[in-house]
């Protein structure tokens, strides 16, 4: 038996013709930086998600900050996140000299707690809350945006994870000031290398992050203000775009899996499955279940054995990480469950291609671990 956790050959066998006239149609041109093919993915994805705006950067961390800086966060400003994220969200933060406040994360959805939010919010100064829409799920946007308005503060969205996650019919990216994506090769939008987008409601605010990208440059080399390069190149722009035309048939195939999963996993005795969140339709960027207490490293390596591969997002909080300790919750309830979360998930193999039998034998070999059934 070989599970692999995410395939990425097989994203690029799934469309190879397309991909190579898109590759060829980039070197033939003869401009790699910043042009057709960049400004007609922006247009495309902007369209996609339902947003005004879009410019395309270098790569998920960078839209993060450029998101931050488009709506006027600058160094020494607190902003409101989470510690259970992938550690690029708050050394985005840190990168601009902003000053990075953690939440504690809702145990069911895995993403900001309003609750928690609401306890920092009316102890400190937050100039900009960053929701993560993570494992493919927004957000309490509802909640987030109300305490965000009443304390005046800005809300940009971390969508990394989230390409296409509706929330009430709308997708994210669309709830906040901004928003920014990551185009990493493993996201359900994936490039062959890195990229980025930041998504934005106005004009102003797009072109900022325009000239952020490049040194901060409203006329070529004459910069308005610092800034630093940051360019979503032409080949990764046109790839994107091929990838971008069957997205939406990828996330199909991705919930599809999940409803599979959901079924063949139920009734484990001590496995808790993913929740989905009142008037969601996640896109399963990862599957994520938890384990009895003590047991996620036993079956990890169980599955292992069996050919079956797993990873863990994410094993170590960001506050308990070496590089970034000391950063603790400016919640008074402190961070409980991004804690106890840490020792317990396990994301398992989810990607858009994932075969029913590929999901049929990982659900045998949890059951087998952890239920006791035929090995």
């Amino acid at each position: 038996m070989n599970v692999p956790f995410c395939d990425l050959k097989i994203l690029y066998d799934a469309q190879r013709g397309d991909l190579d006239a898109a590759f060829r149609r980039v070197m033939e041109s003869g401009w790699y930086i910043l042009g057709r093919e960049a400004e007609a993915f922006e247009r495309e994805f902007a369209e996609w998600c339902g947003a005004a705006y879009c410019a395309g950067v270098a790569s998920g961390t960078d839209a993060v900050e450029l998101a931050l800086r488009a709506v006027g966060v600058g160094p020494g400003d607190a902003v409101a996140t989470v510690s259970h994220t992938a550690v690029a969200t708050v050394a985005a933060i840190e990168r601009m000299g902003a000053v990075p406040v953690l939440a504690d994360v809702e145990p069911d959805r895995f993403t900001m707690s309003p609750a928690s939010l609401e306890r920092i919010l009316e102890n400190h100064d937050i100039r900009a809350v960053l929701p993560v829409h993570l494992y493919g799920q927004c957000a309490d946007m509802d909640s987030i945006l109300r305490l965000a308005r009443a304390h005046g503060c800005k809300v940009v969205e971390d969508c990394a994870q989230a390409h296409g996650s509706l929330l009430h019919g709308k997708k994210a990216g669309t709830f906040g000031d901004a928003a920014a994506f990551s185009f990493y090769p493993t996201k359900n939008l994936g490039a062959f290398g890195d990229g980025g987008a930041v998504l934005v409601p106005d004009r102003e605010a797009e072109s900022r992050v325009r000239e952020l990208r490049q040194y901060g440059w409203r006329r070529r080399y004459i910069s308005e203000e610092p800034g630093f390069n940051s360019r979503l190149d032409e080949l990764q722009a046109a790839l994107l775009r091929v990838r971008l035309a069957r997205l939406d048939a990828d996330n199909a195939h991705r919930r599809r899996a999940a409803g599979r999963y959901l079924a063949g996993l139920a009734d484990i005795p001590g496995l808790e499955l993913p929740v989905i969140a009142p008037d969601c339709s996640p896109v399963w960027h990862l599957f994520v279940v938890r384990t009895p207490r003590g047991c996620r490293d036993a079956l990890a390596e169980a599955l292992a054995e069996r050919g079956i591969a797993s990873a863990v997002h994410y094993p170590v909080p960001v506050h308990l990480q070496p590089a970034y300790a000391g950063r603790t919750s400016a919640d008074p309830a402190g961070l409980p469950c991004t804690e106890d979360l840490c020792g317990r998930i396990l994301s398992l193999p989810m990607h858009a291609h994932i075969s029913d039998t590929d999901i049929t034998a990982v659900c045998d070999a949890v059951r087998a671990v952890l239920a006791g059934g035929p090995r």
